[in-house]
């Protein structure tokens, strides 16, 4: 990719931005005039442990999105993985470190095999990460027997742990999201990224191994779908078999509204951040003002269709 592609690039992932900047800076202060709990220390920590894990989903969400893929299945291999890390802790009695690294693997493989379904038996990434929603959420339900596992060794916890008002899920959070803008940013397989999302076909006949790029970020997000399980498990303390049902919607959400296009090649990490912290306290506030889950599903959904048409009128405009 040539410096000109390189800086108009830029140029739209800038102008893109400012639609979350602005949403987010409005609803902060709506949020605070309208409930005097919003700006309190304690919902400012709050805040912070929520959006950590749908931040990291997020996070890989917005590496297959930008290679014009879709990944559904974040919410259910969170569950998937956060069961096996507890049942070798708990049950097994296998160390820390080494039920956390296994975690890990096991949502890498996850979209290991998205990937490979995706890019060499050729399925649509919609169908292929559909079915491992289905395979991941049932594979938590037989590993937990349907009964949540509690009560993790304290050096586990620790991962949770507040220094100050800011915890160590934040600090993952902000690990994930560094690496991955350097990657996006410094790295070749970065730059490939954004290209395949936005000509496939010319990257391929560069003689780019498209399918293996794909492949990395189908791995990424099962890594970061693998990560918010641990992350859900040392918050609360417990892991439950049907943890993170909706959250592929937050994960996808989040990266729309940043300003991620659907079509790929376009979006990047900062505003995915923005887009999680909407989609968080947009939920927070509505919980502080004690408004149904039933309602709230509807205002995340209305939100997420706004936006959507906002950013297609405002890449219309820019053309």
């Amino acid at each position: 990719m040539n410096e000109a592609i390189a800086g108009t690039l830029r140029r739209l992932n800038e102008r893109r931005e400012i639609l979350p900047f602005t949403a987010l800076l409005g609803l902060v202060i709506v949020s605070s005039l309208i409930s005097k709990h919003f700006l309190s220390l304690a919902n400012f920590r709050n805040i912070l442990a929520q959006v950590s894990i749908i931040a990291v989903l997020a996070a890989g969400e917005t590496f297959v999105i930008l290679t014009g893929g879709i990944d559904l299945s974040p919410g259910s291999v969170l569950a998937f993985t956060g069961a096996i890390t507890a049942t070798l802790m708990k049950i097994e009695g296998v160390p820390v470190v080494v039920a956390v690294i296994s975690g890990l693997m096991v949502g890498s493989i996850c979209g290991l095999i998205n990937g490979l379904f995706t890019c060499k038996v050729r399925i649509p990434s919609f169908i292929a990460t559909l079915a491992m929603m289905a395979v991941a959420r049932g594979g938590a339900l037989i590993v937990t027997q349907g009964v949540p596992i509690s009560l993790f060794p304290p050096n586990f916890r620790i991962i949770a742990t507040y220094i100050g008002p800011i915890s160590g899920l934040a600090f993952i959070m902000l690990l994930i999201y560094v690496a991955g803008q350097i990657t996006l940013s410094r790295f070749r397989v970065g730059r490939y990224i954004y290209a395949i999302g936005g000509n496939e076909e010319a990257v391929r006949f560069s003689g780019v191994k498209v399918d293996n790029v794909k492949l990395l970020a189908f791995i990424f997000s099962g890594f970061c779908a693998g990560l918010g399980g641990i992350m859900m498990n040392a918050r609360l303390d417990a892991a439950y078999p049907i943890a993170g049902q909706g959250y592929e919607l937050d994960a996808i959400a989040s990266s729309v509204l940043g300003g991620v296009s659907f079509t790929g090649g376009i979006g990047s990490l900062t505003g995915t951040f923005m887009g999680a912290l909407i989609m968080t306290i947009l939920g927070n506030v509505l919980n502080l003002l004690r408004v149904s889950a039933f309602y709230q599903y509807i205002a995340k959904g209305s939100v997420l269709a706004i936006a959507a048409i906002s950013l297609s009128r405002g890449v219309r405009f820019a053309k």
